[in-house]
């Protein structure tokens, strides 16, 4: 089958969602531009400031749009192409769009808080507290993936090593030159997109070859100073920057794989069992981001709702957010399946799955007649992307996680131990929690545990969205009915990963997650009491 079907159908998919289940969630939870958003009513130039429905897509795509979407079906399409693709489209459609959109508009509604402070308000101080420490050891298992992904990465192409090195330094500049300097934007953007170029060209002639141990060492260093440092000095700029290099990268693919004409040459369907495990519940937690992520809840509800001009706004930004990251994930499984079933397995048993992407990808883009490019330097673009966008969840990722380890510590009687609210130390103790699990397991085995924690954090997310619903007296199927399945998915591959872990050996995987078991349980009991006696306070917008 040619690879440009599969794009076609899921573009046009996400279009008709968008245009009738997007606004049906609109009109569910009565969207007005009338009523103003936190952007407006509590404006302070600082974190509450209305951005331009464009804008703020770009920003929101590019902190959400992390290596989820790219390695999730990679490794997931060891069960074959069919249930990793459609999984992508139903579920970036039914559930994670939902839980998006659903996050984003119950964050603008309760005066721009984070999800948390929603549990708080719905749940309950504890549900708060155990929110708190499953949001952490979320994020820790991303932390711990994602350096491994991009360590690997980096010995497998050295010369996206050096091109992504030089972006990072290429960002900081840019932050210099727009905060400090203060270049305007238009010629300090060109500036950067040139060099940008610069970056890959420089990767070709001088690829930095370091040892994987290297490379863990750095990595760890590098978010460790991200998460301390001011956000204007890198995260912001190398964000902005980044907006560009994904959407390239997706616009690129995209229009490859009509030139280049691949065809599918992955089976599709394998076996009902593979190494990676059963197709139920294995599958849904492995290709993760392209679907659902909770993490994409923390990003809606923590920054992107202080910057949403008009409610309506919501429904671009949320909900078509997470059709587009659907568009990307689309992209990566068609990649994976039009790749040479030699090359392919030879990679993956490597655990070089961005490798997988950035071949294939780059085999794609270097087709288009106008860029005139090799198949080396559109492979190393490619591959430059991918490691960008998981340098942003790795930097991202550690500083929400600093975060969530000061809030727990502003807690009742925990509000005592101030040294732990600290951001250096906070920043330490993630840092270090990373490294530890790291030191587990392979990325084969950390990849699944990552996904069920990532999405039992979406099946939260969903649950407090409901909770607030049924508070408001707002018909609450559209959430309630793919929380009631991501729950059962998540539990039921927590479950199984922890007799797995148990049965290899892997004994700190084995008690993280139990510990991730244990606390998504208490959670659903404190809001299932929440649940039954939630009043309700009115009935508009039924």
């Amino acid at each position: 089958m040619p690879a440009s079907v599969l794009i076609i159908v899921a573009l046009v998919a996400f279009g008709l969602a968008y245009r009738f289940y997007g606004g049906m969630l609109a009109r569910r939870l009565d969207l007005s531009n009338d009523r103003p958003t936190p952007a407006h009513a509590q404006y302070d130039g600082v974190d509450y400031v209305p951005a331009k429905r464009p804008v703020l897509l770009g920003h929101h795509f590019a902190s959400i749009a992390g290596a989820g979407p790219i390695l999730g079906p990679v490794i997931a399409s060891a069960f074959g192409w069919v249930p990793v693709y459609l999984w992508i489209v139903l579920g970036a459609i039914f559930v994670g769009g939902v839980h998006d959109f659903g996050s984003l508009v119950a964050s603008i509604r309760n005066r721009g808080k984070s999800i948390g402070e929603i549990v708080e308000t719905q749940v309950g101080q504890l549900g708060k507290g155990l929110f708190l420490v499953f949001c952490w050891f979320t994020l820790i298992l991303v932390v711990a993936v994602f350096t491994r992904i991009v360590a690997t990465t980096f010995v497998q192409q050295p010369e996206v090593a050096t091109a992504s090195m030089f972006f990072v330094g290429l960002a900081v500049l840019f932050g210099l030159a727009l905060y400090q300097a203060k270049m305007p934007l238009v010629p300090a953007t060109m500036v950067g997109v040139v060099l940008l170029g610069f970056g890959i060209w420089l990767g070709q002639v001088a690829p930095l070859r370091l040892s994987y141990e290297m490379w863990t060492l750095i990595l760890l260093v590098y978010v460790f100073l991200a998460s301390v440092t001011p956000v204007w000095i890198l995260l912001q700029p190398r964000d902005y920057l980044n907006s560009y290099l994904l959407y390239a990268l997706l616009l690129g693919g995209l229009l490859g794989t009509f030139f280049a004409a691949p065809r599918i040459g992955m089976p599709v369907f394998t076996q009902w069992k593979v190494g990676i495990g059963s197709l139920f519940p294995i599958l849904f937690v492995t290709v993760a981001c392209g679907a659902i992520s909770g993490f994409h809840s923390l990003v809606s509800s923590g920054t992107t709702a202080k910057q949403l001009d008009k409610e309506r706004d919501a429904v671009t930004v949320g909900y078509g957010a997470m059709l587009i990251e659907g568009v990307l994930a689309v992209l990566s499984i068609v990649g994976a399946a039009s790749l040479a079933p030699g090359r392919f397995g030879e990679l993956y048993q490597q655990g070089a799955f961005a490798t997988i992407f950035a071949e294939s990808v780059g085999s794609f883009m270097a087709r288009i007649p106008l860029l005139g490019i090799s198949v080396a330097a559109a492979a190393s673009f490619a591959g430059l992307g991918v490691s960008a966008f998981v340098l942003t969840s790795l930097d991202t990722a550690t500083r929400l996680a600093r975060f969530a380890f000061q809030e727990f510590f502003e807690l009742g009687g925990l509000s005592r131990y101030r040294i732990l609210r600290d951001r250096f130390v906070g920043s330490a103790i993630t840092v270090g929690g990373a490294w530890v699990l790291l030191q587990s397991g392979t990325a084969h085995a950390l990849w699944p545990l990552f996904g069920s924690a990532n999405q039992m954090l979406a099946s939260l997310a969903l649950l407090a969205v409901t909770l607030w619903l049924r508070s408001l007296g707002i018909r609450y199927g559209v959430t309630l009915v793919p929380m009631i399945f991501m729950f059962a998915v998540t539990l039921t591959a927590l479950g199984l990963l922890v007799g797995l872990n148990l049965e290899r050996g892997q004994y700190l995987l084995f008690g993280v997650g139990c510990l991730l078991f244990l606390v998504a349980l208490m959670i659903a009991v404190e809001a299932t009491r929440s649940l039954r006696r939630a009043p309700v306070e009115h009935a508009a917008s039924k």
